[in-house]
């Protein structure tokens, strides 16, 4: 079978037993604020587990696009090593919701696996959780009886606690599980070793592929475990693992998930996969890198998540810029090459997952250009590592660490290069420096959440806040509080709110809330899953008291305006640029909007003009507000609703209207009744974010207003500065051709005066062994002038080193120029001498082997920079 058959059986199986198939969520994970990634199939059904949600079918199953390569879950640098660690993997799941418990589980796994996928019974053996003294659990008698219907005693293992008692987290859902494993070992080795030795041993070989977890109790904070009101059933299978036994494969990389991408990558370098895993054969290692990451990279920009700086886009720039270290060190390319395989993955995942064909072009161009910017950082690294000031043969630590940190090389790439020079790593110091910084970026997410106190169990929550700003009876139905960095942060959940949780790119309400005597400042709102979480400044004397909810209506109203002027500029956008313009993120909050759209190049300024035009024309049309709730998602389709890729939606969605021939949207955030009451919109900026990624940023109402405002007066300014010319724009033109002509004038003042001083200096040149040095400061103040008279110098003095110093309005400028056959054949290095002679004058700068610059602050350490720039010319020398 392959792998899509075998993804399409797992579903079809399921269906049939009256499980509803969903789409994988989105791999990022937005409104959960303790993962970054979706991790595990369950995810997305945490709330249905907390009982803070419902489903409408009690048994649901699909396959979840995950990522573990951030927490606990951190399996980056072993990807490529050996043949089963992976970034973005797919889990194969079926859940059952208070519906069927262990024996349905059990069972169809069982049917599944033998007689739909035919594993060979003989094959199989499970793990059942064997109990815990220490936590008063005992063994799981029920799950050993079930599978004695299936298996011999002798093929059902008791597990511990790690391996087979399953936790959501520190807090939370959890249970006993049932691990099934399959024995892939040649008969031969079977026969010489009995297979139940070697499970949950880590052999390559005997390996887990399904987990049944059985969620019946709840973590609590201190630890202790609580049984929950119903019993579930959380199950995950890897997919690639399954793929691997079903292929008759012995890892993952040789499964037809991975070998069509390796193929590709053979064709693209000229080299060839020999699907070795000894650690020395780093091409290998780069093939199964790159077939691995393009994954990660692919589906999470898919999902709307851009590489960046922070958060889970730093983690997709990580793992983008490992592929590029290893096809550029191992594999001898210096051109962008991931991007080239998207078109690979799309055709074979897109049916499957249709965000990737959909996204295909854009999805290559933002890999593209991420690649081009990283392979400049590469070629400055290897420019720094040529400068490291190595003692006694031996990089030191820090610096190692500062080439992995900051220029992105992996520690066995700087061993290799150092290697090559007959250098050795100081590892330990490596090590310490990295463990430093990994203990600063535990101390920055340091988290400590304590338990929710519960004061109405099971309560049936509401958002009313699409109708109201205030309600004057809710009900805390749980607080707790959350120590963030060290300060204490109070959360308060209410039974009916109006406060909008962030979400969507809209900013959460802030507001007041009346406790009994006690009046709390809302400062913001989150949504945590399906919760709504006001973030207050303390905890209320009286937790149990009515209490009175008004959300800041001159906040809440000034964010509407602009969260409807996105939707009206985004109808505009398509209309102006082409359907292809679609939103690829967004911020509304009450001073500004910020909107990011898939667009190939930058928009004319007649373009984003008429974007402007058609928006405020909608603005004055004042258009009402359709607003649909509980939409089934199939008719919200067929309206022609904009459906966004990387949101999750349910069965049923809220479709906000702005006439439908204009702009039709699924959106859950709050809009103003009317276009009218936008007033005006304004975009006050527009450039790129990534590559085929631009943003524009836009203001309404009253900012608006207040940026037409201050542009008017700067253009009076201006008028005044002009002596109140009525043509503003043909006297700034004029003014700007007079400076043009006073700057040309100068330059040819500074040529005469750099030609005089040539001749001058021609004449103070110093002969030592063959070369002609000049070191001295002339009396310019300007570092163009000074490179032309280094430059006319070295053409009419043979073999010359060129040392100049210059004090320009207070800046120190040091300029080192040196003949090319002096370069060549006495190995001298401007951009050398010049770093080391700069730290007088308190600078820095670089360059070429044969000219470069400096900066600084210290004027009064020229001398002593031109000193130590000929004393470097002449040891070198000698």
């Amino acid at each position: 079978m392959t792998a899509n058959e075998i993804r399409q059986a797992f579903l079809d199986f399921f269906a049939e037993k009256g499980h509803k198939i969903v789409p994988s969520a989105p791999i990022v994970n937005r409104n959960d604020p303790t993962l970054l990634f979706t991790n595990a199939g369950m995810n997305q059904f945490k709330d249905f587990f907390l009982g803070n949600a419902t489903p409408d079918n009690p048994r649901i199953a699909d396959t979840q696009k995950c990522m573990r390569v951030s927490g606990k879950h951190n399996d980056l640098e072993d990807v490529g090593l050996d043949g089963t660690h992976h970034t973005m993997f797919e889990m194969l799941g079926n859940w059952s919701i208070g519906d069927y418990f262990k024996d349905e589980a059990i069972a169809w796994s069982w049917e599944l696996l033998t007689e739909r996928l035919g594993v060979p019974k003989d094959r199989i053996y499970a793990t059942v959780f064997g109990g815990d003294e220490e936590e008063g659990l005992e063994s799981d008698e029920e799950a050993r009886r079930l599978w004695q219907r299936f298996l011999p005693n002798e093929r059902i293992i008791d597990g511990n606690k790690k391996d087979n008692f399953w936790e959501m987290g520190d807090t939370g859902p959890c249970g006993p599980c049932t691990e099934i494993h399959v024995d892939m070992r040649p008969d031969a080795d079977r026969l010489a070793r009995d297979g139940a030795e070697l499970v949950n041993q880590d052999h390559p070989l005997v390996v887990e592929i399904w987990n049944n977890v059985f969620i019946q109790f709840n973590r609590k904070a201190d630890g202790r475990l609580e049984s929950l009101p119903a019993k579930h059933v959380d199950t995950g299978m890897g997919f690639e693992r399954l793929c691997m036994v079903l292929q008759h494969k012995t890892v993952t990389y040789d499964t037809d998930i991975f070998t069509p991408l390796i193929r590709f990558i053979e064709t693209e370098t000229g080299k060839q996969y020999q699907g070795s895993y000894d650690p020395r054969r780093k091409a290998d290692i780069a093939f199964r890198v790159l077939a691995d990451h393009v994954r990660a990279v692919a589906f999470t920009i898919a999902d709307g998540q851009l590489p960046s700086n922070t958060g889970a886009g730093y983690v997709i720039r990580r793992i983008l810029r490992r592929a590029v270290r290893y096809y550029y060190s191992f594999l001898d390319v210096e051109e962008p090459l991931l991007h080239k395989m998207i078109a690979v993955l799309v055709r074979e995942m897109g049916d499957a997952f249709p965000e990737l064909r959909a996204q295909r072009e854009q999805l290559a161009k933002i890999i593209e250009g991420e690649e081009k910017a990283f392979l400049q950082t590469l070629e400055i690294g290897l420019k720094r590592f040529d400068d490291l000031e190595v003692q006694a043969g031996v990089i030191d630590g820090e610096s190692a660490f500062e080439l992995y940190d900051t220029y992105g090389f992996p520690i066995d790439l700087t061993r290799l290069m150092a290697r090559e020079r007959g250098w050795s790593v100081d590892e330990t110091g490596f090590e310490a420096a990295l463990a430093r910084q990994k203990a600063r970026s535990r101390a920055d997410a340091a988290k400590e959440v304590g338990d929710w106190t519960e004061l109405v169990p099971n309560a049936d929550l509401a958002f009313v806040g699409y109708d109201t700003g205030r309600v004057d009876e809710a009900r805390i139905v749980k607080y707790r509080t959350v120590s963030l960095k060290g300060k204490d942060q109070y959360q308060i959940v209410l039974d009916r709110t109006p406060f909008y949780g962030e979400s969507g790119g809209q900013v959460g309400d802030r507001g007041q809330l009346f406790v009994g005597e006690d009046q709390l400042s809302v400062r913001d709102t989150k949504k945590e899953n399906d919760l709504i979480v006001h973030i207050v400044d303390r905890l209320p004397r009286d937790p149990a008291a009515s209490v009175r909810a008004v959300v800041d209506a001159t906040s809440r109203s000034a964010t509407s305006k602009n969260h409807t002027a996105v939707h009206l500029m985004h109808a505009a956008l398509h209309r102006v640029l082409g359907s292809h313009a679609t939103q690829k993120g967004q911020l509304v909050d009450p001073q500004r909007l910020r909107f990011d759209f898939s667009h190939f190049e930058q928009p004319k300024p007649e373009e984003l003009a008429r974007i402007e035009e058609m928006v405020n024309a909608r603005i004055r049309e004042n258009i009402a507000l359709e607003e649909d709730r509980e939409v089934p998602i199939e008719q919200a389709r067929e309206s022609g609703a904009l459906m966004l890729f990387g949101e999750k939606y349910g069965d049923k969605v809220r479709m906000i209207t702005y006439d439908k021939e204009f702009s039709r949207e699924l959106c859950g955030g709050t809009h103003v009744p009317a276009t009218g009451e936008i007033g005006l919109f304004k975009i006050v900026s527009e450039g790129a974010v990534a590559a085929g990624i631009r943003r524009i940023e836009g203001v309404t109402a009253q900012a608006a207003e207040a940026y037409v405002n201050e542009r008017l007066a700067e253009l009076e300014q201006v008028r005044e500065l002009l002596k109140g010319s009525s043509d503003v724009v043909k006297s700034v033109g004029k003014l700007q051709e007079e400076n043009r002509q006073l700057q040309r004038d100068l330059e040819q003042q500074l040529a005469k005066q750099a030609a005089n001083l040539k001749d001058e200096l021609k004449d103070q040149f110093e002969s030592v062994d063959g070369m002609h040095i000049l070191a001295r400061q002339v009396p310019l103040d300007d570092a163009s002038a000074v490179k032309t008279l280094a430059f006319q110098l070295e053409q009419e003095v043979e073999r010359a080193v060129i040392l100049l110093g210059a004090n320009a309005d207070g800046k120190a400028l040091l300029t080192v120029m040196i003949s090319k056959d002096l370069v060549a054949d006495q190995g001298l290095d401007a951009g050398k001498i010049i770093r080391a002679a700069a730290r007088e004058i308190q600078g820095g700068g670089g360059g070429q082997p044969f000219y470069a610059t400096a900066g600084g602050k210290n004027p009064g350490g020229l001398a002593a920079a031109l000193a130590k720039a000929k004393e470097l010319v002449l040891s070198r020398k000698s």
